[in-house]
């Protein structure tokens, strides 16, 4: 059995205008002229005792199945057809304890966190840009040098 639908219940005149302080959260209409106390159609639906879900899928989680809370692994003992739900306050170890056993019973655990699963720590690959090996130049040689290299580099002009 499927629990049924119902309209969404908006706050009265929320999205009416291009202003955001109209929040979407329900709050009854308690003015004296407003239209959705009133119950005026294009108001929309208010929340009323007629849309309740029928006693025995009341309390039931989305699956169709009654919700338990369980906090220790002794608690599943003789639960059958249950959706768990794991305490908040369990730490890794015991949780780990009651996983393992409901899916042995073959009950499906909702709050399987990922963040409880063992942790791999991943190494960061860190690049190393690699170096060229400089280029030696032949040490340089002092200004005369270069200065008796201008000259015999300069054409030779033809005496006359």
């Amino acid at each position: 059995m499927q629990k049924r639908t119902h309209p969404k219940f908006r706050r009265p005149n929320y999205g009416r205008s291009s202003r955001s302080r109209i929040k979407i959260a329900w709050r009854r209409p308690r003015g004296i002229d407003n239209k959705k106390r009133l119950k005026i159609k294009y108001m929309g639906a208010s929340p009323s005792i007629g849309y309740g879900q029928p006693s025995e899928i009341k309390h039931n989680h989305p699956q169709g199945l009654p919700e338990m809370l369980v906090q220790t692994p002794a608690q599943l003992s003789n639960l059958k057809d249950v959706v768990v739900r794991i305490a908040g306050g369990v730490g890794r170890k015991k949780r780990e304890e009651i996983i393992k056993l409901a899916e042995s019973m073959k009950l499906r655990v909702v709050n399987k966190a990922k963040k409880y699963a063992p942790k791999i720590i991943k190494e960061k690959k860190v690049e190393t840009k690699k170096e060229e090996p400089k280029k030696v130049e032949a040490p340089k040689a002092s200004e005369p040098k270069k200065a008796e290299e201008k000259k015999a580099e300069a054409p030779v002009k033809p005496s006359q």
